[in-house]
């Protein structure tokens, strides 16, 4: 045995290395812990010797290191964690792909730590929302209805005395009801009351309003008309929704968002789907979902909602969250 093979043996990562139809040419160490199966039984196998799901997975990635990228991923095999390294090997006129795993799991403390430290700054961002919210339709929004009944009263206390005034105090009037109106949309914006007050669908029309004054693609939207929900899990399938067609519209390129939500007699779920550019939920390289998958795990373990994440890089991405259970 070489130094080189001695030292792939022995490492504490395990690697391998995969032909262009996912066959495993090359094993070093114990891959049972995140394949499900030992070198022995994968080696001259293809990834169709994996779990279907896996292997689905699996075939993603080759493809990806085939073309030519090199990435990470996070991978969780029950109670064990593991950073992996996929990336295309080039030995003489053929491309491989190699796979360096490592498990990690001791360093989650740390990871949970800062979770909870995210989680508790997005409740006290939420607590600071709600607080603003209500200044804003409570002061600022009576204050100006106020000052709109003053302006009334003026336009006919001058209409005869000052003719004209009317027409100015109008024109005043009108800017001032612009003034109300963004400040009651900012403020169902801080905090969608509309959830509580009205349902889920209202505030859902009024969020795909929203999302149509800068989205181009189409939006869809299918509510259960007879849909009956907790207000505490109303607002949390609404808080998932909007954060879920927010890093659709920002991030995905897609052209079709669509919103469903369905009840049945023991269980209601609701879908947010896209058919933009996905991801690979493992894949360390989205960084920039970690902070809006974070805070859907918020809102849902808030309300005690299943939440579920599928996408790829052909297909878009459906964010699932389910309340109830399912028989």
């Amino acid at each position: 045995m070489s130094l080189a093979e001695a030292f792939l043996e022995q490492s504490p990562a395990c690697h391998w290395i995969l032909d262009r139809a996912g066959v495993f040419q090359r094993i070093w160490g114990d891959p049972s812990r995140i394949l499900g199966r030992g070198g022995p039984g994968l080696l001259g196998r293809s990834l169709d010797a994996l779990d279907p799901n896996m292997a689905v997975s699996w075939r993603d990635r080759l493809d990806r290191a085939l073309a030519g990228e090199s990435f990470n991923l996070r991978e969780r095999r029950g109670d064990r964690t593991w950073n992996v390294s996929v990336f295309p090997v080039r030995c003489w006129d053929a491309v491989y792909v190699g796979v360096l795993a490592r498990e990690v799991t001791a360093w989650n403390t740390a990871e949970q730590e800062l979770r909870h430290t995210v989680l508790g700054a997005l409740k006290a961002m939420e607590f600071e929302r709600k607080s603003v919210s209500r200044f804003l339709h409570d002061s600022v929004g009576q204050n100006l209805t106020a000052f709109g009944l003053q302006l009334d009263l003026l336009r006919m206390d001058l209409e005869d005395a000052l003719p004209g005034s009317g027409t100015r105090i109008t024109e005043m009037q009108a800017v001032l009801e612009e003034m109300m109106e963004h400040v009651r949309a900012y403020s169902h914006e801080l905090n969608p009351s509309t959830v509580e007050r009205a349902g889920l669908r209202p505030a859902l029309d009024r969020l795909a309003g929203r999302l149509r004054e800068r989205f181009t693609g189409t939006i869809r939207l299918n509510v259960d008309p007879y849909l009956k929900l907790d207000p505490g899990v109303a607002s949390a399938l609404y808080h998932i929704a909007q954060e879920a067609a927010e890093n659709s519209v920002q991030h995905s390129g897609c052209t079709m968002i669509e919103i469903t939500v369905r009840s049945g007699s023991d269980r209601s779920h609701m879908e947010v789907r896209d058919n933009g550019r996905g991801f690979d939920p493992g894949d360390l390289a989205g960084g920039f979902r970690g902070l809006g998958l974070l805070t859907m795990e918020h809102y849902a373990a808030q309300a005690g909602l299943e939440l579920t994440v599928a996408s790829d890089l052909q297909h878009g991405t459906t964010i699932r969250a389910a309340a109830g259970r399912e028989t």
